[in-house]
C-alpha cells in the first residue's frame, strides 16, 4: 500500500501538471471504484483544480465549488500521467481523470478492487473521511507519546493504526522498529521514556529521509515505480537476507496476506518470534533463538 512518502511525492507531482488546470472529464471504467452518489461525479467536470493535500493515505484533490475529489489508492492502486493520444493501461485502468494538461489514470492490480474515489462537497465531508490519526512529522514528542500509549496495543498494530498515527503502513513500520531497535510486539504501554524516544525520532527519520529519497528517484517525471518493496530498505521485503546493521538474517511474522520483518538481534534480543503459520506446523522444531538457526 502506497504510504506518506509515496502519497507526498504523488501529490507534489501531480501540483505541477494540475493545479490551476481545468478537469474535463472523469471517465469511470469500472463503475464499483466510485463509493459516492451525490453529488453527481459529473459535477466535477468543467471546474478548476485549487489545490491538492494528503488525507492519511488518500489524495485529496480540491476542486472549484468547495469540491473535492478523493482517491484511496489501497493496496494495488496506483496512479498514471498520460499526455497526448497516449492509451489507457488495458484491464487494470479503474478511471482516467481528463485535464487540459493530460489525464491521471487510477489504477488498480488483481481482483480484489479495493482502491475508491469520492466525490464530495464541503470541508467537513473531506475531512469525515479522515481516519483521525496523528501527523507525526507535525507533531512533539509529548503529543506523540500519548497518542501512542492511549491504548495498549503492539508497537507494529500502533504504529499502522490509521486512527492513531496518519500515513504509516505495514512497509515503513517494518524500517521504523528497525531504526528504533524495537520488537514489533512490544506493547505500548510497557515502553520506558528512552525507548518512546527512540520510537519518535525514527518515525520521523525513516518517513522524512525515504520521502526525500523517492523524490529523488522521481527527478522531474511522474513516479513510476510505487512498491512497498524497495532497494535499500533494512528488514521490509529482505527475509533471509543480512541485517545491514549486524548481518543477521532478516526473519519474519506472517498473517494472512501481511509480513512482518524484523531483525532478532537488533530489535528482540536475538529472539525469533512465533510465525502463525509455520511455528504452528513445526511446533517444537521451531526456533526460539538465532543460535539455533545459526
Amino acid at each position: 500500500m502506497p504510504e506518506l512518502p509515496d502519497i507526498v511525492v504523488y501529490i507534489e507531482n501531480l501540483e505541477s501538471r494540475i493545479q490551476g488546470r481545468i478537469l474535463e472529464r472523469i471517465r469511470l471504467l469500472n463503475p464499483f471504484v466510485l463509493r459516492t452518489a451525490i453529488p453527481p461525479i459529473s459535477s466535477a467536470e468543467g471546474r478548476k483544480v485549487l489545490g491538492l493535500r494528503r488525507l492519511g493515505k488518500r489524495i485529496v484533490i480540491g476542486l472549484e465549488g468547495d469540491l473535492f475529489l478523493v482517491l484511496h489508492l489501497m493496496v494495488a492502486g496506483r496512479l498514471r500521467w498520460l499526455e497526448g493520444e497516449a492509451r489507457l493501461p488495458g484491464k487494470i485502468a479503474l478511471a482516467a481523470v481528463e485535464f487540459d494538461s493530460g489525464t491521471l489514470v487510477f489504477t488498480e492490480a488483481g481482483t480484489k478492487r479495493r482502491a475508491s474515489i469520492h466525490l464530495v462537497q464541503g470541508e467537513a465531508a473531506m475531512n469525515a473521511l479522515h481516519a483521525g490519526g496523528m501527523e507525526v512529522l507535525e507533531s512533539g514528542q509529548a503529543a506523540f507519546s500519548q497518542r501512542l500509549k492511549a491504548e495498549n496495543h503492539t508497537l507494529k498494530r500502533a504504529l499502522t493504526d490509521p486512527h492513531i498515527f496518519s500515513g504509516i503502513g505495514n512497509a515503513y513500520s517494518d524500517e521504523i522498529l528497525h531504526r528504533a531497535r524495537l520488537s514489533p510486539i512490544a506493547l505500548t504501554g510497557t515502553l520506558g521514556d528512552e525507548e518512546v524516544l527512540r520510537l519518535f525520532e525514527a518515525t520521523r527519520s525513516v518517513l522524512g529521509e525515504w520521502t526525500d529519497r523517492l523524490r529523488k528517484e522521481t527527478g522531474g517525471g511522474f513516479p513510476e515505480k510505487i512498491t512497498a518493496f524497495r532497494e535499500g530498505m533494512a528488514v521490509h521485503g529482505r527475509y533471509g537476507k543480512p541485517c545491514p546493521v549486524c548481518g543477521s538474517p532478516v526473519q519474519r511474522i506472517v498473517y494472512a496476506d501481511n509480513e512482518t520483518n524484523y531483525c532478532a538481534r537488533c530489535q528482540t534480543g536475538g529472539r525469533i518470534l512465533a510465525d502463525r503459520a509455520l511455528s504452528r506446523l513445526l511446533k517444537k522444531s521451531w526456533p526460539r533463538s538465532l543460535e539455533e538457526i545459526e
